[in-house]
């Protein structure tokens, strides 16, 4: 498998894992709705930066333009972020 290929997989699996976190912590920080997306949308941008350090510098020598890094997989980041986040706040607001 391609490195281009495992970043992309990466990023689903961290925006699976961004969503659930969001929606814990949005679930047990009751605030106003707007804030709530607000908080949500921040910690899925800080998970996604942290990690874009994390993984620049393991894979520098192996994707050539360092862009590349950055724009690689960020929109299934997203979709999996969101689609997670929706499912998992929905069943802990519905079962709790």
């Amino acid at each position: 498998m391609s490195p281009v290929v495992q970043l992309y997989w990466i990023r689903v699996l961290l925006g699976i894992i961004a969503g659930a976190i969001a929606a814990i912590f949005a679930s047990f920080m009751p605030l106003y709705d707007y804030t709530t997306l607000i908080n949500s949308i921040t910690v899925a941008l800080l998970v996604y930066f942290i990690t874009y350090y994390i993984l620049r510098a393991t894979l520098k020598t192996k994707i050539e333009p360092q862009s590349k890094i950055l724009s690689t997989g960020i929109g299934i980041y997203f979709f999996s972020w969101i689609l997670f986040f929706v499912f998992i706040y929905t069943a802990i607001q519905v079962f709790a």
